[in-house]
């Protein structure tokens, strides 16, 4: 009995200091825990894709200004593939992300990403491309109606008659069904007098320059070659354009129009094979979402927020939209290379160095 009473004092001790050290840490989780005004606030980057040169701009520029300011980030990218991006942001928010910014694969299945989110409480940022939802707190863009009219000015400008054809990209991103819209707006009085006539259109699943090429290839073939201008709506759709119009010897002939001023397009335009872009700073857009981000994650406003009507589900949405330029050849120097955005030697590569402009 002595021995049982000794185990019972020695399991009375230990069962007591337990119970202190429960009682402690009981203490401390009494009631809701203040957040450490200090701790950085994560924001969870649900990318669609980084194949393009652009979007790996975006990425980058996103990661570093989130180092910039103190914020921790998390990247994910579903290589166009909806279902993993829906993986990617179930994960993001698992993991606890402040805020949840997403570049969309498919505006509309997006939606659903948008209301797991907001059931948890996190702020949703769409990225870039239009999230068909009426709950994300903004919309952060570039002016994609405008960049849709500016393409389709330029082409009427520099080729105000003659036999168009569109290539839109892809029909699951609402972005590129509003540059449709915008440049059919823009020809459609050049369509009712007759000057132009769009003899093919279509839109380019996921954006695949291989797509570009196969649908120029077989619009060149039916219209035997007569086609005066290529409406393109990204620079790498335009690539694949101008891979068709190289078979045939027609570059430097028909008028390609394109969107992102990538380096390789930048080029192309310096040696003369595509004849426009549409520049979009990609820096101040990442930067902008990051700050956007963090003011959302401490429940502060917006700066600068604007409202953009949604047509595609009839709702006005809060939003922050960047300007945009077009750029040709006679303004490489002062917009892309001026910025530094490129550097002159890289656009010019190409380019014998006796037909160079002055290096600035």
């Amino acid at each position: 009995m002595k021995t049982c009473k000794t185990l019972s004092a020695v399991a009375a001790l230990a069962a007591s200091l337990l119970l202190a050290a429960c009682g402690g840490t009981q203490k401390v989780s009494n009631g809701p825990v203040a957040a450490d005004p200090n701790k950085p606030l994560t924001i969870g980057f649900a990318m669609d894709t980084v194949r393009e040169e652009r979007w790996q701009h975006d990425r980058d520029a996103f990661e570093a200004h989130c180092k910039q300011l103190n914020v921790n980030c998390v990247i994910t990218v579903a290589d166009n593939k909806a279902e993993k991006q829906a993986d990617d942001v179930d994960n993001l928010l698992t993991q606890g992300v402040d805020v949840l910014v997403i570049a969309p694969h498919d505006a509309i299945q997006a939606a659903s990403m948008v209301d797991k989110a907001k059931a948890q409480g996190v702020p949703v940022i769409s990225y870039d491309r239009l999230i068909n939802s009426d709950k994300i707190d903004l919309y952060i863009s570039h002016q994609v109606p405008v960049i849709g009219r500016k393409m389709a000015e330029y082409a009427l400008e520099k080729m105000p008659k003659g036999n168009y054809v569109m290539v839109y990209g892809a029909s699951t991103d609402n972005n590129a069904i509003i540059m449709k819209n915008e440049q059919l707006k823009v020809l459609q009085p050049a369509i009712d007098r007759g000057d132009i006539k769009i003899v093919a259109q279509d839109f380019m699943k996921d954006w695949r320059p291989e797509l570009a090429l196969n649908f120029a290839e077989n619009a060149l073939t039916q219209n035997g070659d007569n086609i005066q201008a290529f409406v393109v709506s990204n620079d790498g759709l335009a690539g694949g354009v101008i891979s068709a119009l190289t078979k045939r010897q027609l570059t430097g002939k028909v008028l390609v129009t394109g969107q992102d001023a990538e380096k390789a397009a930048l080029q192309r335009i310096a040696a003369g094979t595509q004849t426009m872009t549409v520049y979009k700073p990609i820096i101040p857009l990442a930067n902008a979402a990051v700050e956007a981000a963090i003011a959302l994650g401490k429940k502060q406003p917006v700066q600068n927020a604007t409202t953009f009507h949604n047509d595609a589900i009839n709702k006005d949405v809060q939003a922050v939209l960047l300007e945009v330029v077009s750029v040709d050849k006679s303004n490489l120097l002062s917009t892309v290379i001026a910025q530094g955005y490129v550097t002159y030697d890289d656009v010019y590569a190409n380019v014998p160095a006796d037909q160079r402009p002055p290096k600035p």
